[in-house]
């Protein structure tokens, strides 16, 4: 009888990552895939990403709605009861030999919670990592502690993980799971992608990604915004901010802008084969995204990472850090822009699929029981 493997997405981005571990798994004579979706996927306001994941052929076994209309801290904790009680019941109706979760995000909190009191095995990717400027890092130990198996993207990573009392024939080292797409797909060219983007083909472009820093300011996307006055003749290409709170705020800032601005668009999601040819294509990447970070110098392209949300994580060479003031941050895309050494590349091979799937195919049973390993 084959095992049934659940993977939770609540995001265009973590989807983008765990595509082709959903690929892999659904062609695994041994395994039988179940998908859930929920979060950002399900809302029109980010783009009704989940049709996305249909397009790409996958059926969803499961859609739990949990956003509400608001980014407030009431609200945000709010949707994590929603996202409770409704895993509760769509894990009830699946009832998954394991779950994978990757990363750290609020919903991904409230799927471990209760897979945890139902006694359903989870497997989590890209713990042990460290954000101070962000609760993702708390909700990203505490996923570690429900877990039972864990991958890692660096090796610092995974002895983070054992420190956390997490036995070390459990914790894995695989990479980074965003390796991947960037090794696998063949990228838009840049006239391909400017055409596609609607960006002036006579002018280069910035890449442009800014998240709430939900254990600090709100308010540093103006300062961005200030910053990137400086540049009329640069098409700036946005993401939207995701759903923590404070993300509403920020949209309506860069919307705003884009209004005022016509060398800027804004865009609900660009999907992985859009956002990786434009980093590739990218004069530099601009913002707090944890991909500025890691898939970003793969492709060769500099970073300036704003404010305090990715502090703490492990990086290349090739990122500029900067705080939340306008002229700051000017200066460092200036500086950035001049990077010319030789990019590092720290997050694996981007043979995670495999390596995680192997690992899976060797545990003759999934369980939950597991010891505090002391060190």
């Amino acid at each position: 009888m084959k095992r049934k493997i659940c993977v939770v997405t609540g995001t265009r981005a973590e989807y983008g990552l765990l595509a082709n571990l959903i690929k892999k798994i659904a062609q695994d004579d041994e395994f039988e895939l179940q998908v859930v979706v929920t979060g950002m996927h399900l809302s029109p306001e980010f783009g009704n990403t989940y049709r996305k994941i249909e397009d790409d052929g996958f059926f969803i076994n499961e859609k739990v709605e949990i956003l509400l209309s608001t980014d407030t801290d009431t609200g945000i904790v709010k949707s994590m009861g929603l996202a409770t009680i409704g895993f509760a019941d769509s894990l009830a109706r699946l009832q998954p030999d394991l779950i994978i979760i990757l990363g750290d995000r609020f919903e991904m909190l409230a799927v471990a919670q209760a897979a945890l009191i139902m006694k359903i095995p989870i497997a989590h990717i890209h713990g042990g990592e460290c954000t101070f400027g962000a609760y993702d890092d708390a909700i990203r130990h505490s996923i570690t502690k429900m877990a039972t198996w864990h991958f890692t993207s660096t090796e610092s990573h995974r002895k983070r993980v054992i420190q956390l009392g997490e036995s070390p024939e459990r914790v894995f080292n695989v990479g980074a799971i965003g390796i991947e797409n960037i090794v696998n797909l063949k990228l838009l060219t840049k006239d391909e992608l400017f055409l596609k983007l609607e960006l002036n083909e006579k002018k280069p472009m910035f890449l442009i990604t800014y998240h709430p820093e939900t254990n600090g300011q709100t308010e540093g996307i103006y300062q961005l915004l200030q910053a990137l006055e400086h540049y009329p003749d640069i098409n700036l290409l946005f993401t939207k901010s995701n759903a923590d709170n404070g993300g509403r705020m920020i949209n309506e800032a860069i919307q705003e802008f884009v209004l005022n601005h016509s060398n800027g668009k804004l865009y609900d999601s660009l999907g992985q084969l859009n956002y990786l040819s434009a980093v590739k294509h990218a004069e530099v990447v601009i913002g707090n995204s944890s991909s500025g970070l890691i898939e970003v110098p793969y492709l060769g392209t500099p970073t300036v990472n704003c404010g305090t949300r990715q502090e703490g994580r492990e990086q290349p060479n090739s990122i500029f850090n900067i705080g939340l003031d306008a002229n700051e941050i000017y200066l460092t895309i200036e500086k950035a822009r001049k990077f010319n050494n030789v990019y590092e590349h720290i997050f694996g091979d981007g043979k995670v699929s495999d390596k995680i799937l192997a690992e899976l195919h060797s545990l003759p049973s999934f369980s939950i029981k597991k010891e505090f390993y002391d060190l």
